[in-house]
Protein backbone atom coordinates (compact mmCIF):
# COMPACT_ATOMS: atom_id res chain seq x y z
CA UNK A 1 0.00 0.00 0.00
CA UNK A 2 1.00 3.39 -0.70
CA UNK A 3 0.26 7.04 0.25
CA UNK A 4 1.05 10.39 -0.44
CA UNK A 5 1.46 12.86 1.73
CA UNK A 6 2.13 16.75 0.63
CA UNK A 7 4.37 19.34 2.04
CA UNK A 8 3.86 23.32 2.01
CA UNK A 9 7.24 24.19 1.82
CA UNK A 10 10.49 23.03 2.03
CA UNK A 11 11.26 24.43 5.35
CA UNK A 12 8.85 22.09 6.72
CA UNK A 13 10.39 19.21 5.03
CA UNK A 14 13.23 20.05 6.68
CA UNK A 15 12.02 20.25 10.28
CA UNK A 16 9.97 17.34 10.03
CA UNK A 17 13.17 14.93 8.57
CA UNK A 18 15.44 16.30 11.42
CA UNK A 19 19.01 16.83 11.70
CA UNK A 20 20.36 14.60 8.85
CA UNK A 21 17.16 12.81 8.15
CA UNK A 22 16.97 11.25 11.98
CA UNK A 23 13.28 11.68 11.88
CA UNK A 24 13.18 9.62 8.67
CA UNK A 25 15.19 7.29 9.74
CA UNK A 26 13.74 6.29 12.78
CA UNK A 27 10.31 6.26 11.74
CA UNK A 28 10.92 3.87 8.90
CA UNK A 29 13.00 1.77 11.13
CA UNK A 30 10.36 1.62 13.80
CA UNK A 31 6.93 1.07 11.51
CA UNK A 32 8.55 -1.14 8.83
CA UNK A 33 8.17 1.41 6.02
CA UNK A 34 9.70 2.69 3.16
CA UNK A 35 9.50 6.75 3.23
CA UNK A 36 10.51 8.13 -0.34
CA UNK A 37 10.91 11.92 -0.79
CA UNK A 38 10.22 13.85 -3.80
CA UNK A 39 10.31 17.38 -4.24
CA UNK A 40 7.59 18.21 -1.86
CA UNK A 41 5.80 14.61 -1.37
CA UNK A 42 6.64 11.89 0.85
CA UNK A 43 5.63 8.86 -0.04
CA UNK A 44 5.12 6.01 2.53
CA UNK A 45 5.16 2.60 1.25
CA UNK A 46 4.26 -0.56 3.14
CA UNK A 47 1.62 -2.75 5.14
CA UNK A 48 -1.67 -1.08 4.77
CA UNK A 49 -2.05 -0.79 9.03
CA UNK A 50 1.84 0.36 9.18
CA UNK A 51 1.35 3.19 6.21
CA UNK A 52 -1.79 4.45 8.33
CA UNK A 53 -0.03 4.69 11.82
CA UNK A 54 3.21 6.46 9.72
CA UNK A 55 0.77 8.81 8.18
CA UNK A 56 -1.09 9.46 11.08
CA UNK A 57 2.46 10.39 12.93
CA UNK A 58 3.69 12.46 9.65
CA UNK A 59 0.24 14.10 9.76
CA UNK A 60 0.17 14.97 13.55
CA UNK A 61 3.62 16.17 13.15
CA UNK A 62 2.87 18.20 10.15
CA UNK A 63 -0.15 19.95 12.30
CA UNK A 64 2.51 20.77 15.32
CA UNK A 65 4.62 22.42 12.33
CA UNK A 66 1.92 24.59 11.20
CA UNK A 67 0.70 25.48 14.54
CA UNK A 68 3.94 27.10 15.37
CA UNK A 69 5.61 24.24 17.48
CA UNK A 70 9.09 23.86 17.70
CA UNK A 71 11.02 20.95 15.70
CA UNK A 72 10.17 17.82 16.91
CA UNK A 73 13.33 16.14 18.74
CA UNK A 74 14.14 12.29 19.13
CA UNK A 75 12.59 11.74 22.63
CA UNK A 76 9.31 13.13 21.71
CA UNK A 77 9.01 11.51 18.03
CA UNK A 78 10.10 8.11 20.19
CA UNK A 79 6.76 8.82 22.40
CA UNK A 80 4.68 9.56 20.06
CA UNK A 81 5.76 6.45 17.86
CA UNK A 82 5.57 4.39 21.07
CA UNK A 83 1.86 5.13 21.91
CA UNK A 84 0.85 4.38 18.06
CA UNK A 85 2.84 1.34 18.60
CA UNK A 86 1.06 0.29 21.50
CA UNK A 87 -2.62 0.86 19.96
CA UNK A 88 -3.22 3.90 20.31
CA UNK A 89 -6.04 5.31 17.74
CA UNK A 90 -4.96 8.88 16.87
CA UNK A 91 -2.79 11.56 18.52
CA UNK A 92 -4.03 14.92 19.22
CA UNK A 93 -2.68 18.05 18.82
CA UNK A 94 -2.31 19.11 22.03
CA UNK A 95 -0.13 15.63 22.84
CA UNK A 96 2.36 17.22 24.42
CA UNK A 97 0.92 20.55 25.55
CA UNK A 98 1.41 20.10 29.00
CA UNK A 99 4.77 21.44 30.19
CA UNK A 100 5.35 21.22 33.91
CA UNK A 101 8.39 24.36 33.74
CA UNK A 102 11.38 24.70 30.80
CA UNK A 103 14.74 23.57 30.93
CA UNK A 104 17.60 26.55 30.48
CA UNK A 105 17.81 25.59 26.92
CA UNK A 106 14.34 26.99 26.45
CA UNK A 107 12.91 23.40 25.98
CA UNK A 108 9.62 22.39 27.53
CA UNK A 109 9.85 20.04 30.35
CA UNK A 110 6.83 17.79 30.78
CA UNK A 111 5.06 14.41 30.32
CA UNK A 112 5.45 12.43 27.58
CA UNK A 113 3.26 9.24 28.61
CA UNK A 114 -0.24 8.24 29.62
CA UNK A 115 1.90 6.72 32.99
CA UNK A 116 3.42 10.00 33.31
CA UNK A 117 0.31 12.11 32.81
CA UNK A 118 -0.70 10.28 35.84
CA UNK A 119 2.09 10.74 37.79
CA UNK A 120 2.53 14.45 37.83
CA UNK A 121 -1.45 14.76 38.10
CA UNK A 122 -0.86 12.89 41.38
CA UNK A 123 1.92 14.98 42.23
CA UNK A 124 -0.21 18.11 42.12
CA UNK A 125 -2.92 16.86 44.12
CA UNK A 126 -1.46 14.87 46.36
CA UNK A 127 0.93 15.16 49.76
CA UNK A 128 2.79 11.91 49.25
CA UNK A 129 3.29 10.15 45.94
CA UNK A 130 5.35 7.35 45.71
CA UNK A 131 6.54 6.84 41.66
CA UNK A 132 7.58 3.33 41.01
CA UNK A 133 9.48 1.48 38.33
CA UNK A 134 11.82 0.99 35.50
CA UNK A 135 15.04 3.18 34.98
CA UNK A 136 14.16 6.09 31.61
CA UNK A 137 10.27 6.29 32.79
CA UNK A 138 11.38 9.95 34.15
CA UNK A 139 10.41 9.38 37.88
CA UNK A 140 13.03 11.72 39.23
CA UNK A 141 13.19 13.97 36.50
CA UNK A 142 9.61 15.31 36.42
CA UNK A 143 9.61 15.08 40.19
CA UNK A 144 12.45 17.60 40.21
CA UNK A 145 10.69 19.70 37.75
CA UNK A 146 7.55 19.92 39.67
CA UNK A 147 9.48 20.57 42.29
CA UNK A 148 11.60 23.69 40.67
CA UNK A 149 8.09 24.57 39.33
CA UNK A 150 6.69 24.63 42.91
CA UNK A 151 9.35 27.05 43.96
CA UNK A 152 8.85 29.53 41.23
CA UNK A 153 5.38 29.47 42.04
CA UNK A 154 6.34 30.31 45.56
CA UNK A 155 4.43 27.15 46.46
CA UNK A 156 7.12 25.92 49.06
CA UNK A 157 10.28 28.20 50.48
CA UNK A 158 12.53 25.32 49.52
CA UNK A 159 13.64 22.10 47.57
CA UNK A 160 15.20 19.29 49.26
CA UNK A 161 16.63 16.41 47.48
CA UNK A 162 17.92 13.01 48.78
CA UNK A 163 18.92 10.03 48.34
CA UNK A 164 20.59 7.28 50.31
CA UNK A 165 24.16 6.67 50.19
CA UNK A 166 24.41 2.82 49.51
CA UNK A 167 27.56 1.16 48.50
CA UNK A 168 26.78 -0.96 45.61
CA UNK A 169 29.76 -2.78 45.63
CA UNK A 170 32.54 -0.03 46.78
CA UNK A 171 33.41 0.86 50.16
CA UNK A 172 32.65 4.43 51.47
CA UNK A 173 35.78 4.14 53.68
CA UNK A 174 38.12 3.36 50.46
CA UNK A 175 36.80 6.41 48.41
CA UNK A 176 38.89 9.67 48.41
CA UNK A 177 38.34 12.74 49.92
CA UNK A 178 36.72 14.06 52.82
CA UNK A 179 32.65 12.72 53.45
CA UNK A 180 31.24 15.20 51.05
CA UNK A 181 33.45 13.89 48.28
CA UNK A 182 32.30 10.37 49.20
CA UNK A 183 29.13 11.08 48.88
CA UNK A 184 28.88 13.32 45.92
CA UNK A 185 28.80 10.65 43.15
CA UNK A 186 25.54 9.10 44.67
CA UNK A 187 23.94 12.71 44.51
CA UNK A 188 25.08 13.90 41.02
CA UNK A 189 21.86 12.56 39.23
CA UNK A 190 19.92 15.02 41.11
CA UNK A 191 22.33 17.95 40.46
CA UNK A 192 22.30 17.06 37.08
CA UNK A 193 18.50 17.09 37.28
CA UNK A 194 18.80 20.29 38.79
CA UNK A 195 21.22 22.12 36.14
CA UNK A 196 19.26 21.10 33.58
CA UNK A 197 16.42 23.26 34.63
CA UNK A 198 18.13 25.98 36.41
CA UNK A 199 20.37 29.10 35.93
CA UNK A 200 24.19 27.92 37.94
CA UNK A 201 24.36 30.77 39.63
CA UNK A 202 20.74 30.45 40.94
CA UNK A 203 21.59 27.12 41.93
CA UNK A 204 24.37 27.77 43.63
CA UNK A 205 22.90 30.67 45.41
CA UNK A 206 20.01 28.76 46.37
CA UNK A 207 22.29 26.10 48.06
CA UNK A 208 24.37 28.85 49.53
CA UNK A 209 21.21 29.66 51.55
CA UNK A 210 19.34 26.79 52.24
CA UNK A 211 16.70 27.44 49.45
CA UNK A 212 17.88 23.96 47.99
CA UNK A 213 19.59 21.04 49.62
CA UNK A 214 21.52 18.00 48.27
CA UNK A 215 22.29 15.36 51.09
CA UNK A 216 22.20 11.67 51.68
CA UNK A 217 18.55 10.36 53.37
CA UNK A 218 21.03 9.78 56.70
CA UNK A 219 21.12 13.55 56.83
CA UNK A 220 17.26 13.80 57.07
CA UNK A 221 16.79 11.70 60.56
CA UNK A 222 15.58 14.06 63.48
CA UNK A 223 14.25 16.72 61.64
CA UNK A 224 10.50 18.12 60.44
CA UNK A 225 10.53 19.49 56.54
CA UNK A 226 8.20 22.40 56.87
CA UNK A 227 6.62 24.25 53.60
CA UNK A 228 9.32 22.08 51.60
CA UNK A 229 9.02 19.94 48.19
CA UNK A 230 11.20 16.70 49.37
CA UNK A 231 12.04 14.46 46.08
CA UNK A 232 13.69 11.29 47.61
CA UNK A 233 15.58 8.98 44.95
CA UNK A 234 16.69 5.35 44.40
CA UNK A 235 13.90 4.36 47.36
CA UNK A 236 14.65 0.57 46.49
CA UNK A 237 18.07 1.49 48.58
CA UNK A 238 16.61 2.25 51.86
CA UNK A 239 15.92 0.37 54.52
CA UNK A 240 12.35 -0.34 56.27
CA UNK A 241 13.49 1.62 59.01
CA UNK A 242 14.94 4.30 57.09
CA UNK A 243 11.58 4.67 54.69
CA UNK A 244 9.62 4.95 57.85
CA UNK A 245 12.23 7.72 58.94
CA UNK A 246 11.98 9.86 56.10
CA UNK A 247 8.10 9.46 55.81
CA UNK A 248 7.58 10.73 59.48
CA UNK A 249 9.66 13.68 58.64
CA UNK A 250 6.90 15.69 56.52
CA UNK A 251 5.83 18.93 58.22
CA UNK A 252 3.33 21.21 57.60
CA UNK A 253 2.59 22.57 53.77
CA UNK A 254 5.35 20.42 52.10
CA UNK A 255 5.13 17.82 49.56
CA UNK A 256 7.19 14.38 48.94
CA UNK A 257 7.83 12.42 46.13
CA UNK A 258 9.41 8.75 46.77
CA UNK A 259 10.99 7.34 43.67
CA UNK A 260 12.35 4.15 43.12
CA UNK A 261 12.71 0.73 40.99
CA UNK A 262 12.42 -2.08 43.04
CA UNK A 263 14.61 -4.44 40.68
CA UNK A 264 17.47 -2.35 41.56
CA UNK A 265 17.89 -2.55 44.71
CA UNK A 266 21.45 -2.55 46.26
CA UNK A 267 20.44 -3.26 50.09
CA UNK A 268 21.83 -6.62 51.10
CA UNK A 269 19.74 -10.17 50.92
CA UNK A 270 18.46 -9.96 53.99
CA UNK A 271 17.67 -6.63 54.76
CA UNK A 272 13.96 -5.91 53.66
CA UNK A 273 13.09 -3.39 50.88
CA UNK A 274 11.35 -0.06 52.50
CA UNK A 275 9.97 0.72 49.24
CA UNK A 276 8.16 -2.90 49.26
CA UNK A 277 7.13 -2.41 52.88
CA UNK A 278 5.91 0.72 52.37
CA UNK A 279 3.17 -0.22 49.43
CA UNK A 280 2.05 -2.59 51.61
CA UNK A 281 1.69 -0.65 54.40
CA UNK A 282 0.41 2.62 52.99
CA UNK A 283 -1.75 1.66 50.15
CA UNK A 284 -5.10 2.18 51.90
CA UNK A 285 -3.79 5.81 53.38
CA UNK A 286 -5.87 8.30 51.97
CA UNK A 287 -3.89 11.13 50.64
CA UNK A 288 -0.59 9.44 49.41
CA UNK A 289 -0.84 8.02 46.07
CA UNK A 290 0.88 5.40 44.30
CA UNK A 291 2.14 5.16 40.60
CA UNK A 292 3.49 2.07 38.86
CA UNK A 293 5.69 3.16 35.37
CA UNK A 294 6.00 0.02 32.71
CA UNK A 295 8.66 -0.37 29.95
CA UNK A 296 5.74 1.19 27.94
CA UNK A 297 6.76 4.91 29.89
CA UNK A 298 10.45 4.88 28.77
CA UNK A 299 11.54 7.54 27.23
CA UNK A 300 15.16 6.75 26.65
CA UNK A 301 16.71 4.98 23.68
CA UNK A 302 14.19 2.34 22.03
CA UNK A 303 16.71 -0.47 22.88
CA UNK A 304 15.72 0.66 26.81
CA UNK A 305 12.30 -0.51 26.05
CA UNK A 306 13.18 -3.86 24.75
CA UNK A 307 15.75 -4.33 27.32
CA UNK A 308 13.25 -3.53 30.14
CA UNK A 309 10.65 -5.99 28.57
CA UNK A 310 13.17 -8.90 28.13
CA UNK A 311 13.66 -8.58 31.15
CA UNK A 312 10.28 -8.62 32.58
CA UNK A 313 9.33 -11.42 30.54
CA UNK A 314 12.92 -13.11 32.00
CA UNK A 315 12.05 -12.85 35.37
CA UNK A 316 8.40 -14.18 35.30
Amino acid sequence: MDKIIQFVSQKETQELLGAQDANLKSIQDEFKVKLTLRGEHLKISGSAANVKKTSQLVEYLLSGLRAGSSEIGQTDLACLISNLKRGKKSLQLDEFDNGITRSIAGKQIGPKTNGQREYVEAIQKHDIVFGVGPAGTGKTYLAMACAVEALKKQEVRRIILTRPAIEAGESLGFLPGDLQAKISPYLRPLYDALYDMMDARRIESYIETGIIEVAPLAYMRGRTLNDAFIVLDEAQNCTAEQMKMFLTRLGFDSKAVITGDVTQSDLPGAKPIGLLQAQEILKEIEGIKFIYFSGCDVVRHSLVQRIIHAYEKTVQ
